[in-house]
């Protein structure tokens, strides 16, 4: 693969952007360039909306690089499992097919917060229930690194579109091994949080109080840090506030 910015680690992407060597817009395009390269053959998407990543980007760099914001200019992915606001959200199924909500999941909106800018939405097995990204009501996701394979699931859509770099890190939900299983089939990283750590609100729950949110990332160091994002206290809901995360 070529070097290009979407091959760069979150950490290096983090200090381009503090540098000014690069922008969120370069950033932004490199990985829609590499989406459109790679989705004939790998299938991680079931949505992207290019116009509005390009919107969003130019409107941070237009702000300026805040590095306060962790996930300044950082374009990510999600799972087709979280609602995400004005952008479809299926759970891999023809049931909901026209759904589009009127709100973020709670971890979409703190992504947002931080400074990401959401690309599009993952292919995923229908409802979380499979773990190949193949009962898919809509498509079968690939393995990036060799397509004759299954990336795992049910966030197959979400490590597949992390191991083909369309993306710096995806959001993803494990029940019983959705997160950690494809990002180990795709040669990445994911991690299921303990429970309340991360809040469910605006996922479509699979197994309820047994679904966690977690990233999948190209590396421990950027598992860590798209933790950090996420994991906020969520008052409405019901569970308790979780420790803060050591550094």
């Amino acid at each position: 693969m070529n070097t290009t910015p979407c091959t760069l680690s979150l950490t290096d992407l983090q200090k381009a952007f503090a540098s000014g060597t690069l922008t969120a817009q370069a950033a932004t395009e490199a990985c829609l360039e590499r989406i459109r390269a790679t989705e004939p053959h790998i299938n991680a998407l079931l949505h992207y909306d290019a116009a509005r990543a390009q919107e969003a980007a130019c409107a941070l760099d237009r702000q300026g690089y805040d590095p306060s914001r962790p996930l300044w200019g950082v374009p990510i992915t999600i799972k087709d499992a979280l609602n995400t606001q004005g952008m479809p959200t299926t759970a891999g199924s023809r049931i909901l097919e026209n759904h589009v909500p009127f709100y973020d999941a709670f971890a979409v909106q703190k992504l947002r917060e931080a400074g990401a800018i959401i690309l599009g939405k993952n292919n995923m097995d229908e409802f979380a229930m499979g773990s190949t990204t193949e009962s898919s009501a809509y498509k079968v996701t690939r393995n990036p690194w060799n397509t004759a394979h299954v990336p795992g699931g049910s966030s197959g859509g979400s490590a597949a579109s992390v191991a083909a770099c369309q993306c710096f890190a995806s959001l993803g939900s494990d029940t019983g091994g959705s997160i950690r299983q494809p990002a180990s089939l795709c040669g990445c990283v994911g991690l299921k949080p303990s429970y309340v750590r991360v809040s469910r609100h605006g996922l479509i729950a699979y197994g309820s109080s047994l679904d966690q949110l977690g990233p999948p990332t190209r590396s421990f160091k950027n598992c860590a840090q798209a933790l950090q994002a996420i994991a906020r206290h969520d008052p409405p809901a019901g569970t308790r506030h979780p420790p803060p995360l050591g550094n």
